[in-house]
């Protein structure tokens, strides 16, 4: 069926079910960021296959809003499906919400499956609608018409040890009521799945690269309930969490759990990732405390045991990256490769190591102008052979079960232009100056994101996505509530907290270029001014000598790079064999 004849189905139920309009979010009933086959209404509807991104379709009318990481791509896969791009954060460029508002006259119905819609969601639009549009939020009409939809998944659940995890689930539990109590609340309500898999340590295979279990938990002072698919939780895993306290239920038995609340309760929920259908399910008289969850944060710090172990699986996966570059390098122009055999043999490289579960995100191998393209896949059809010339950016990561890793490398495969070279350069000494910040404690990434854009900023350059996110422990590769990012966020950076820092330049048909490494926010020294704090790198793969334009890095800048490639060597060397470390060296400029 194709993109418009799926458009023309839908418009005709949403006439038979009284509805104007209707909106298709990415995410899924717990709202995930990366969601599973079954969840990808959105991809299914208009064709856009990017992990961010609304369509709103009208009864004559349609658009996609999506973020700077996804124009380039979306305006592609849109052609010819009459849904128009809407350059979400774009100045003059409406939000989906205030198209609505001037395109459905008063009266109008919209709706919208609310068990992908978080709480906060459906409220914004109620306040924003404000009666003049009525809003029904239990309708998945895409699922109506989508009929070889994929099943949810139902892959078993295995137990993430204490050695790499540092803490046991009731040590977690422990902490995580003591927030509940401190807030009023009795019962918590769980349905976010990293903090689910983090708090439990279990891990499980539901979503594409992202190592959880679909499931709800509900927290109380005495019990715990885990509501998941039965038929995936093994004996053994079961016998061990039984034996913490943990009651199994099946999956639907979170409803009827909520339900079951009485008057006196208190339910604390987190109303950006509980859905909008399992809110209403909980009695008006319980008491609704709105708040994030406390193991967001919890989960964001890391202890000691996992600082040491992402440590230990970016050594690992920094052996891979060297491996990877040495092959490409050493064998192009001798033999064929392309985007595609590229991502293919640095993941067969990464999954020689025991310890690598998998990859943590599908490969980014862009070559030339498709590097311009923040989230580019390479397929069969599409893919660039590469030669000896210009730019291959690779940005790839792992899922080991000491930790989650995400690096971006631009290599240089061969000679560059003048404009190639500067705008490495720029790219490179942002990295260096958020890399080498020191700030005093109780800034936030939304403070220090200027540092990485200033140096591009001088030559009248952006780019249109945030600097950095958090990383998971073994869970997902984007993780909050930290991020760098000009947008606002609240949240203080912590003595143990994960970022990247990945600033780049993305020029339509030319190139795209980012540098990015994973970082650890460590205490500095403590003044009479207050705790300042710094940034420790945890990325170990050389940048690529060959694209800096030396002219244009300050002596400290020179020095910062020097000192960085020497560490990565000395962090490496012991895994590499002789012919790799020569190599190595010369790639170091040592």
């Amino acid at each position: 069926m194709e993109i418009q004849e799926r458009v023309a189905k839908l418009r005709k139920l949403m006439e038979d079910n009284g509805m104007n309009a209707y909106i298709i979010p990415s995410s899924d009933s717990h709202l995930s960021e990366y969601v599973a086959d079954h969840f990808k209404s959105r991809q299914w509807i208009s064709g856009f296959t990017g992990s961010a991104g609304t369509v709103v379709i009208t009864l004559k009318d349609a658009g996609l809003w999506t973020d700077g990481r996804y124009y380039i791509q979306a305006e592609q896969q849109l052609q010819n499906s009459g849904i128009r791009l809407f350059r979400a954060a774009e100045p003059k460029v409406p939000s989906y919400t205030e198209w609505l508002k001037e395109h459905l006259p008063e009266g109008s119905t919209l709706g919208f499956d609310g068990h992908v819609f978080s709480v906060k969601q459906l409220k914004d639009m109620e306040k924003e609608f404000d009666g003049k549009i009525t809003i029904k939020f239990n309708q998945d009409l895409v699922g109506q018409l989508w009929k070889d939809r994929p099943p949810i998944p139902a892959q078993d659940i295995f137990v993430h040890d204490v050695r790499y995890a540092g803490r046991s689930r009731i040590e977690k539990l422990n902490d995580l009521r003591q927030q509940m109590k401190g807030k009023g609340a009795n019962v918590h309500l769980l349905t976010a799945l990293d903090d689910i898999a983090w708090l439990l340590n279990i891990r499980g295979d539901d979503v594409p690269n992202n190592p959880v279990t679909i499931a709800h938990v509900l927290v109380a002072e005495e019990t715990c309930y885990l509501c998941i698919d039965e038929g995936k939780v093994p004996a053994a895993v079961k016998a061990e969490l039984e034996g913490d306290g943990i009651q199994i239920k099946g999956y639907a038995a979170v409803a009827e759990l909520l339900q079951g609340l009485q008057g006196n309760d208190s339910i604390l929920i987190d109303s950006e990732s509980v859905n909008a259908v399992l809110y209403h399910a909980i009695h008006p008289q319980v008491k609704k405390i709105e708040g994030a969850n406390p193991s967001t944060m919890l989960k964001a710090i890391k202890n000691g045991t996992e600082l040491d172990n992402l440590r230990t699986s970016n050594i690992y996966d920094g052996v891979a990256m060297v491996r990877f570059i040495k092959w490409l390098k050493t064998t192009l122009g001798k033999e064929e490769s392309t985007e595609l055999s590229a991502g293919d043999t640095l993941e067969a490289l990464r999954r020689e190591n025991k310890e690598c579960v998998g990859l943590s995100f599908d490969t980014i191998a862009g070559y030339k102008d498709h590097a311009a393209m923040m989230h580019y896949k390479a397929t069969s059809e599409n893919a660039y052979t590469l030669k000896a010339e210009g730019f291959l950016l690779v940005d790839s990561g792992s899922q080991y079960f000491g930790g989650t890793t995400d690096i971006t490398r631009t290599l240089v495969l061969g000679p560059l232009t003048e404009e190639e070279k500067r705008d490495f350069t720029l790219v490179l000494k942002g990295h260096i100056a958020l890399a080498t910040v020191k700030f005093l404690y109780g800034a936030t990434g939304s403070n220090l994101d200027v540092l990485a854009r200033q140096p591009i900023w001088k030559y009248g350059i952006d780019y249109k996505c945030g600097t950095g996110h958090g990383v998971g422990m073994f869970l997902n590769v984007h993780e909050g509530p930290q991020r760098l990012s000009q947008m606002h966020n609240a949240t203080r950076l912590e003595d143990g907290m994960i970022l990247t820092n990945e600033p780049g330049i993305y020029k339509e048909g030319k190139h795209g270029i980012r540098t990015e490494n994973m970082m650890v926010v460590i205490k500095d020294e403590e003044t009479e001014f207050g705790q300042f704090m710094r940034f420790e790198a945890l990325t170990y793969c050389p940048i690529d000598l060959a694209g800096v334009d030396q002219s244009l890095l300050t002596d400290e800048e020179r020095q910062w790079l020097d000192d960085y490639n020497k560490m990565v060597y000395t962090k490496l060397e012991p895994y590499l064999d002789a012919e790799e470390k020569t190599w190595l060296a010369r790639e170091c400029g040592m």
